[in-house]
């Protein structure tokens, strides 16, 4: 059975993918007035009606970016399921006053919640945890859809390829090569008496938070990357201004930079405010 979500929030239930599709298929296609209407009417009073009619209208488009990604051996119905998360997120943050049409806004989240649901299930130990590491996954899977183990020279030009090491291509490879070891011993393990060299029996240390402290360094590297990556990214003017506002040791004022740049103190603040959304949407392009 594939569940589709109601109106009310309920689950529908419908027998088999096909039927789940051909529902999502029959929800009309939006005109840009009619998806400006509706992303206003959420945006401003938050109306779950407007949200709903949004989500299924571009669920076909899930489905398209879904289908993208099932050379990973994982079901079809999940990757449509995790992309309808990412869609879903997408509409919450949606500003039709951006100029963008909802589609274009939304394939990042979209794509970013299917990333994490392949990273997290195409084995049971990560593969891929940093930004680099992820894009490196990605394109290395593609590339190896021919090819069963990368020559010296494959993986020269794939590094090449990539603007990354050969060490890494190999180190990933490797990774990506490796199989799952069962945590709990097996009937097998019993029978033979190697049942206490399970994992289950050395691994677990309830005196470490390494888990916590790993988690909590890994947020906060890809996050200092990203928003190092979109500070780069900016206009002279706007780093300038970031910089003197909020990094410098001794930040200056509005006044301070308007007698800079020759403008007023109100100016000043419009370009601080556009900076900072820039950059938090290069942000969100970045992790996608």
């Amino acid at each position: 059975m594939t569940e589709l979500v109601s109106r009310t929030g309920q689950l529908v239930q419908y027998d088999g993918l096909e039927a789940y599709i051909s529902r999502i298929n029959s929800y009309p296609m939006l005109t840009k007035d009619e998806e400006y209407e509706l992303a206003d009417r959420y945006r401003e009073t938050g109306d779950n009606e407007a949200a709903y009619k949004l989500v299924m209208a571009h669920m076909r488009f899930v489905v398209h970016i879904a289908k993208g990604y099932l050379g990973y051996g994982l079901p079809l119905k999940d990757l449509i399921q995790e992309g309808s998360v990412g869609l879903m997120q997408a509409v919450k943050r949606f500003d039709p006053k951006a100029g963008v049409r909802l589609a274009t806004y939304a394939i990042h989240w979209i794509k970013s919640e299917i990333h994490e649901f392949v990273i997290r299930n195409w084995k049971m130990v990560k593969v891929a945890t940093t930004k680099a590491q992820r894009k490196l996954f990605f394109n290395l899977r593609k590339f190896k859809r021919n090819v069963a183990w990368l020559s010296d020279s494959d993986v020269h030009m794939v590094a090449s390829e990539l603007g990354v090491t050969p060490g890494e291509v190999t180190e990933m490879e490797s990774r990506m090569a490796a199989t799952d070891v069962s945590y709990d011993y097996t009937e097998d393990d019993d029978a033979d008496g190697k049942s206490g060299s399970a994992p289950c029996y050395y691994l677990e240390d309830k005196t470490s938070n390494f888990s916590a402290k790993f988690e909590n360094s890994n947020w906060q590297e890809n996050a200092q990357e990203a928003l190092a990556e979109a500070f780069e990214k900016l206009d002279e003017r706007s780093r300038y201004i970031i910089k003197r506002r909020w990094l410098d040791e001794n930040k200056a004022t509005l006044q301070e930079l308007a007698e800079h740049f020759s403008v007023s103190a109100e100016r000043v603040r419009q370009l601080e405010k556009q900076a900072i959304e820039t950059m938090r949407s290069l942000m969100v392009e970045q992790t996608a």
